[in-house]
């Protein structure tokens, strides 16, 4: 099993803990991992993308464009900003939100329309509404766990393992609350 992924979205979002997620579920799985963070602003609000790597043999930890086998993209300008990167066969998996940047809460660019519908006529574009699934479990900060699920099916591993190890990387008052959000999203 081998695996290039893309994790793209905005400070705040939960992005690193899902790397971390995806990284033990590889290194429990007993393959080579890598990863590499990129934070811009993201205390901020600003951009977050994070490349997890995993399989029999990873050189190196960033993924060249054309090469992701999966993007998950927790905004959708942030999915438009990292499609280059997907391969011709990849999946890009999308929350569908939008979160303005900060050029565009200024007035100095307008925010992109109908960019699933675009992304939609190059790739294969999966999409689920986390924030909504997040908002009806009482904790819009479970999104990055609904998202987490919606992909799993693209990453690999069995649900029983993501559980496992959701259990083993939240704090323990989250435990009940991410596994239900991963399940959520994994059953949507």
């Amino acid at each position: 099993m081998k695996k290039d992924i893309i994790l793209a979205g905005v400070g705040g979002q939960g992005i690193l803990t899902i790397a971390t997620i995806i990284g033990h579920a590889a290194a429990t799985a007993g393959v080579n991992l890598k990863q590499a963070e990129v934070h811009g602003m993201s205390q901020r609000g600003g951009s977050v993308v994070t490349f997890v790597r995993f399989g029999d043999k990873v050189n190196e930890p960033v993924v060249e464009e054309g090469q992701a086998d999966v993007i998950i993209a927790f905004e959708r300008l942030e999915a438009l900003r990292y499609s280059h990167f997907l391969k011709k066969d990849g999946v890009l998996v999308v929350n569908d939100c939008r979160i303005d940047p900060m050029t565009v809460v200024i007035g100095a660019k307008t925010y992109p329309e109908n960019i699933l519908e675009g992304l939609k006529e190059t790739h294969k574009v999966y999409s689920i509404d986390g924030m909504e699934i997040a908002k009806s479990l009482g904790n819009s900060k479970v999104l990055n766990s609904v998202v987490l699920g919606f992909a799993a099916k693209h990453i690999g591993f069995d649900e029983n393992d993501w559980l496992e190890i959701i259990e083993k990387t939240v704090p323990a008052k989250t435990i009940d609350i991410n596994k239900e959000a991963f399940a959520r999203g994994y059953n949507a």
